[in-house]
């Protein structure tokens, strides 16, 4: 495929890779552009996980690369347990008629299975690895060079690269970061009893670990959230103190706990674009906005970014109209920024409120989870909303489209 494009994407990640199969099989003419092409190697487990709602599964089915997923590794969490000190609450995805309350899949699982659907578009040119070296917006077209030298151009740049966006620094849009003082340990551990596809989450004074369900009954991934300096800490021990400090942490509910592979750390911030959209360009996923791990909603937040993004695009070239048209761009900004700002109060609201120690704070935790445990109608509305089947969802989302 040569010459200029329609739209290109900065990012062909989980966001930008969505984005891209939904604009396959189209009249657009769209280039991706990817500095890492996903690699599977062995059975070695991704460290970075995802908790895929079923609302970013139906995405995945109506883009025909939800098999490339299953037939990889896909583990479904049909309960979930979370306690703080003696208060449990507990989640079941039968309680709501589902089959499950989420599904954990390694990043670079979805990543594969994205750009193995995309290379069945015609429209679609994977340019890949190649990284974006200049940015030049301008009234008619946005011109691209690549640090191999080859340029072209686009009528829309979609930036899908990232908290640290180079499309999002190109066009001057503010970025507001709020740093939580916390790193999140990521690992994969292999656990004695199997964990029966539950998903636990314990909320510690220093922050919240969860384990996760892998495909193996016996592993899982973990997700520490720790206060930066306890997070140092923790990753300076050897991997027998470190097991032994998990284990304290944690408890034996799953028995024994051993790592399975190495350690990293992430530092966490809340991130907020001041706008998504400007003359010829969209941000969409963590170039737009990041939130607390907590909940497990970043990603899927940016699954349906791309959804409705695609949803404006298309329709655009339905009417034939130029998708770098600010004014066309903005529906998908008033559509998704509410919502994404909500979540990410709501995120970083709960590290706030489980991370006080206040006797007070502590009072209403307790409270709110024992009240939350014996009252069905406010547990299912939690599950509900967190699995993203209630709200105002773009159409790839929706079980029956239309």
């Amino acid at each position: 495929m040569k010459g200029d494009f329609d739209i290109v994407i900065a990012g062909g990640g989980m966001v930008g890779g969505t984005l891209a199969c939904a604009l396959g099989g189209s009249s657009l003419k769209v280039a991706v552009i990817e500095p890492q092409p996903p690699v599977i190697t062995g059975d070695d487990y991704d460290l970075r996980v995802s908790a895929i709602t079923p609302a970013s599964r139906t995405v995945f089915e109506n883009l025909g690369a939800w098999d490339g997923m299953v037939k990889r590794r896909v583990s479904p969490v049909e309960t979930m347990r979370v306690w703080e000190g003696e208060s449990v609450l507990h989640y079941d995805s039968a309680e709501i008629g589902e089959p499950a309350l989420a599904w954990i899949i390694e990043n670079r699982v979805i990543g594969a299975a994205l750009v193995e659907r995309l290379s069945a578009f015609s429209n679609i040119e994977l340019i890949i690895p190649a990284r974006v070296g200049e940015i030049e917006i301008g009234e008619q077209r946005v011109t691209l060079r690549l640090a191999g030298e080859r340029v072209f151009g686009t009528k829309l740049l979609v930036g899908a690269d990232g908290a640290e966006s180079q499309v999002r620094k190109a066009a001057a849009i503010g970025w507001r970061r709020h740093d939580l003082n916390q790193s999140a340990i990521v690992a994969v551990v292999q656990v004695e009893k199997p964990h029966g596809r539950c998903a636990h989450q314990n909320f510690l004074p220093t922050g919240p670990l969860a384990f996760l369900p892998l495909d193996d009954p016996h592993r899982v991934s973990i997700v520490w959230s720790a206060d930066s300096a306890w997070a140092r800490e923790l990753m300076a021990l050897d991997g027998p103190a470190f097991e032994a400090g998990l284990q304290a942490a944690f408890g034996d509910r799953l028995g024994a706990v051993r790592l399975a592979g190495t350690r990293a750390a992430i530092p966490l911030a809340l991130g907020f674009a001041e706008r998504y959209t400007g003359h010829r360009l969209a941000l969409i996923g963590d170039a737009a906005h990041t939130v607390h791990p907590l909940a497990g909603q970043g990603v899927n937040l940016g699954i349906l970014d791309a959804a409705l993004l695609a949803e404006v695009l298309l329709e655009a070239a339905a009417r034939r109209r130029d998708p770098g048209e600010h004014t066309l761009l903005r529906r998908y900004e008033r559509a998704r920024k509410g919502t994404d700002v909500g979540m990410q109060l709501v995120t970083g609201g709960l590290r706030y409120l489980f991370g006080s120690q206040l006797t007070p704070v502590r009072g209403l935790r307790t409270a709110g989870l024992s009240l939350t445990e014996r009252l069905p109608v406010l547990k299912h509305f939690f599950m509900r909303r967190a699995s993203g089947l209630e709200g105002e969802l773009p159409r790839l989302a929706r079980r029956v489209l239309r």
